[in-house]
């Protein structure tokens, strides 16, 4: 006879895992959403209320009159005499040649900048050449010499050149900054993979074609934060524009300070032609605003 095999034994199957032997991943949070709280929530709406209330101060003294700003307190309410003021800037100063000299020398300005110092970053980041730390280390110097130093040479090169009372003695001497160059360096340095360009040697690019072809798209975030940074800077600089240019050929900045003029200075219109100045530096971040935070974020996140 042959012998019967043993009924199988039932397996407990595994309960569920007992909260102490949770992974290590899910204990330290990973993976989850942070949400924020109230109070992060109050924090965000104070500084948008902080950082807005300027901008809108100034659109509410645009629309008054001198009068209705000097009571107390003054009026939080826009009022109706905002195109009135406009008119009496564009009949004070010459306003309109104004912002177009403002937008021809900012303009300028921005994408020089941008070229040379996207050029410049990438030789410092990438190519190896002799000196190239020294030179590095020269550029960023020069961030620490102030720049009213520079300005009685600067006024007698182009004097000697003469082309005072025009809109090229403003343009060139800021179509470099050393600040560009370091923050190109810097960004091209993390976004910009030496594998890349070693790929791109092999395939017999010069380095020409490496930098329009490769270079420029990888560091078009990067380029649009500088271009918006050095417009904004050349938008609103009055010491070297007062210096090199008269009221014949004003930028936007030499032309407000026409504005306003007498016994009492008219705040109102003053702040109109302050609002006119403001609304190009608006339309180019509203122009490239996806680029700017697109490029702070590809460079406060590695990996």
């Amino acid at each position: 006879m042959t012998a019967l095999a043993d009924p199988p034994v039932p397996t407990a199957s595994p309960g569920p895992r007992p909260p102490g032997r949770t992974r290590r991943t899910r204990r330290s949070g990973a993976g989850r959403t942070l949400k924020a709280g109230p109070l992060a929530y109050a924090v965000l709406i104070l500084a948008v209320l902080v950082s807005a209330f300027p901008f809108y101060w100034t659109i509410v003294a645009a629309s008054r009159t001198n009068a209705d700003l000097a009571r107390v307190p003054p009026s939080l309410v826009p009022g109706p005499h905002l195109i009135r003021n406009f008119e009496a800037v564009l009949a004070e100063a010459d306003i309109g040649k104004a912002l177009l000299n403002s937008l021809i020398v900012s303009g300028s300005i921005t994408v020089g900048t941008v070229l040379c110092c996207t050029l410049a970053g990438f030789a410092f980041a990438k190519l190896r050449f002799r000196g190239r730390g020294a030179l590095l280390a020269v550029t960023v110097g020069t961030m620490m010499i102030p720049p009213q130093l520079g300005v009685i040479p600067l006024f007698m090169l182009i004097a000697e050149l003469q082309w005072v009372n025009q809109l090229q003695s403003v343009i060139l001497p800021g179509l470099v900054s050393a600040f560009g160059v370091f923050f190109m360096r810097q960004y091209l340095v993390q976004s910009l993979p030496d594998e890349l360009i070693e790929a791109a040697r092999v395939d017999g690019a010069s380095t020409a074609r490496i930098f329009w072809s490769i270079v420029v798209p990888i560091a078009r975030p990067g380029m649009a934060v500088l271009g918006l940074l050095t417009f904004m800077a050349a938008w609103n600089d009055f010491f070297w524009p007062i210096v090199a240019l008269s009221s014949q050929e004003p930028t936007v900045q030499v032309a407000l300070r026409q504005l306003g003029g007498g016994y009492v200075h008219d705040q109102s219109v003053i702040m109109a032609g302050t609002l006119l100045g403001t609304l190009p530096v608006l339309l180019v971040f509203g122009l490239l605003g996806r680029q700017i935070v697109g490029g702070i974020m590809q460079g406060a996140v590695k990996g």
